[in-house]
């Protein structure tokens, strides 16, 4: 199946700063981008890095003026659903390097102080099982709510008010999951049927020597999620990130399905 994906973006820029924009789909092994445009407003400095973990690419931008952002992308996804709670789980001795990173308490997912809620509330059932059983329970027990956090608010926040909106399932999600010493990690991506339309934000976990899409507000099906990039936490995949204050003035983005 095919995504096709509008997004557009208007910041007030006060004075010059630096912006760091993590937008653009990256190819690879199960998502393939078929064509893609980025437009950006002028700056004065302009240049590419790779993100965490190597997996996609973030634009570094010096600007003095108003920010404007414009992307269009179709990408192909080719992705099998999984049933998550048939996967086994490899103990943290087996594990490549590069999941072990995935293991550890982060800033928004202290993952430390949840290993006795886990236990407790999960404590019979183990790998993927244990997986499909705290997405369940996030999804049956949490409200969304647009207005119920902010760039301040941990998955222990979350937990204690039961509510959110994607980027606090997903942290919820990552930290019982970390907590029960399985790999876990924040994806930032797009999705269809998202709402409100926006970019979404998803976990990803470990099991079976692979990483499998897990999406706790129910919103979106693994196969239909193209990633953006990966990280700890929310703080690691920020789509936009300015070093002095800059105003939201319009952003729109539109996600569709193309089988």
């Amino acid at each position: 199946m095919i995504l096709k994906i509008d997004v557009q973006m208007h910041y007030a820029v006060q004075s010059q700063t630096d912006i760091i924009l993590q937008i653009a789909v990256p190819d690879f092994a199960d998502q393939r981008v078929i064509s893609e445009q980025l437009v950006l407003s002028e700056s004065l400095h302009s240049a590419s890095a790779l993100a965490e973990s190597g997996f996609g690419t973030r634009r570094l931008l010096y600007v003095e003026k108003d920010f404007e952002c414009h992307y269009t992308a179709q990408v192909a996804i080719d992705r099998p659903l999984i049933d998550i709670a048939s996967l086994t789980a490899l103990p943290p001795h087996r594990l490549p390097d590069d999941a072990l990173r995935y293991l550890m308490p982060s800033r928004y997912c202290q993952s430390d102080e949840l290993q006795n809620f886990v236990e407790a509330e999960f404590g019979g059932s183990t790998g993927g099982e244990r997986i499909a059983g705290i997405r369940d329970w996030i999804f049956e027990r949490f409200r969304y709510s647009a207005d119920s956090s902010n760039q301040h608010t941990t998955a222990v926040d979350s937990l204690v008010h039961g509510q959110g909106v994607c980027r606090d399932f997903a942290h919820v999600l990552i930290a019982l999951t970390r907590a029960s010493s399985i790999p876990a990690r924040f994806v930032s991506g797009y999705a269809p049927y998202v709402s409100p339309p926006d970019f979404h934000a998803v976990a990803e976990v470990y099991l079976d020597h692979a990483w499998h899409l897990v999406d706790a507000t129910g919103m979106a099906a693994s196969n239909q999620i193209a990633r953006i990039g990966v990280g700890l936490d929310a703080a690691e995949v920020a789509f936009l990130a300015s070093f002095e204050p800059i105003m939201l003035q319009q952003q729109t983005v539109k996600v569709s399905l193309e089988e």
